[in-house]
């Protein structure tokens, strides 16, 4: 029997220190929200690469879409330490605020605040010809850190809450102490993506080419494919990339794994696109972009952005590791995950030190038995 991860009731920002108690039996909620993927935010760097070397006009409108925030000031200064070897880890965040055009596209609480329902810790390693993508399930049950946010207010450390709560109590900043503390590991950057910028952008890049190795529907997600090869406009790649009950076991680890897969197959199809033959396309993408990132302050700026993206782009799909950070079905809860410590530790140590994740990370951890439903075209 599969266990399987649901999402979480709605809770208001900045309060996160209840313990989540065990639920057995619950009926999921309807799936409206899921979203947010590296490709947006590795995509919307390199926009802005391309976008940057137009005019003053042009560079002043992107660099004044850019939001960025201060999260090294609220972090203060004790944590992990820093590897000086040019090597990089990005926590890269997609949020389901309801506010503006994401109201429309549902998910997120009807207060305005939001959650993190998709994060993933891109590591890219010295020589920035390589990297490892290792997706945080939003379900894991976690020790969330003492943290203080972007204003100042300091929430206290909880037991047992979800990984995703950090986002909800703290924003940013906290979202990146309770990974530095679950990890280890020093996280030198912060992208965080909305899902109504990142529908806009897969239609303004005209589509991605993917091919279903099985029909998938999913009335939650507004998705319906049979199996066989499709271009995805930016509505069915939002309901792809958010969809649960369409595929796998109905798990968020299912999900992840067709996020991954999508991952590769834009970023191949991306390398492949000629931007610069088309001077208002190119100019509609890197405004979109920019619009739909929020960054660290490090990275506020089109001048910032286009040194960071220059630095990924020797990178290709041929050399990307993309993982799920090792979990179990939790025992109390099969709703839930948690970490599976000893694996998980593999996966910290090998970024730590700049080196390959082993293949003995992943194996008996948690599935989501949609690995090979999707493949790049």
């Amino acid at each position: 029997m599969s266990a399987k991860s649901t999402p979480e009731p709605d809770m208001p920002g900045g309060s996160s220190s209840e313990l989540v108690q065990p639920r057995q039996g619950r009926r999921r909620k309807p799936c409206g929200k899921r979203k947010g993927l590296l490709i947006v935010a590795w995509i919307s760097a390199g926009i802005v690469v391309l976008g940057g070397t137009g005019t003053g006009y042009l560079y002043f409108t992107l660099n004044g879409n850019i939001k960025s925030v201060d999260i090294n000031q609220a972090l203060g200064t004790h944590r992990p330490q820093k590897i000086d070897n040019g090597s990089e880890n990005i926590l890269v965040l997609g949020s389901d605020s309801r506010s503006g055009g994401n109201k429309k596209l549902g998910g997120g609480p009807d207060n305005g605040s939001a959650r993190s329902d998709t994060a993933m810790i891109l590591h890219v390693y010295e020589g920035r010809k390589e990297a490892s993508v290792v997706s945080v399930p939003r379900d894991t049950l976690i020790e969330r850190p003492r943290c203080t946010d972007t204003k100042g207010h300091t929430y206290p450390p909880a037991s047992g809450v979800m990984f995703n709560l950090a986002y909800t109590t703290g924003g940013a900043a906290c979202s990146v102490k309770t990974a530095e503390s679950m990890t280890g590991v020093r996280i030198d950057h912060y992208l965080e993506v909305d899902f109504s910028g990142f529908q806009k952008l897969i239609d303004e890049l005209g589509g991605v080419k993917v091919t279903t190795t099985k029909n998938i529907e999913d009335p939650r997600s507004h998705l319906k494919l049979k199996a066989g090869t499709h271009r995805l406009n930016g509505k069915q790649a939002l309901g792809l990339v958010r969809t649960r009950h369409g595929v796998g076991d109905g798990s968020d680890l299912g999900r992840i794994q067709l996020q991954q897969a999508f991952i590769k197959a834009l970023t191949k199809q991306f390398k492949n696109i000629n931007l610069f033959g088309n001077p208002k396309r190119l100019y509609d993408l890197a405004n979109t972009a920019t619009k739909t990132v929020t960054t660290d302050s490090d990275l506020g700026s089109v001048n910032r952005l286009m040194s960071f993206a220059n630095g990924l782009k020797g990178i290709s799909s041929r050399n990307m590791t993309m993982v799920t950070m090792p979990v179990q079905y939790a025992p109390a809860d099969p709703n839930r995950l948690i970490v599976a410590k000893a694996k998980a530790e593999q996966v910290w140590t090998a970024l730590k030190n700049d080196k390959p994740i082993p293949k003995t990370a992943t194996e008996d951890t948690a599935k989501g038995d949609a690995n090979g439903v999707l493949t790049g075209s």
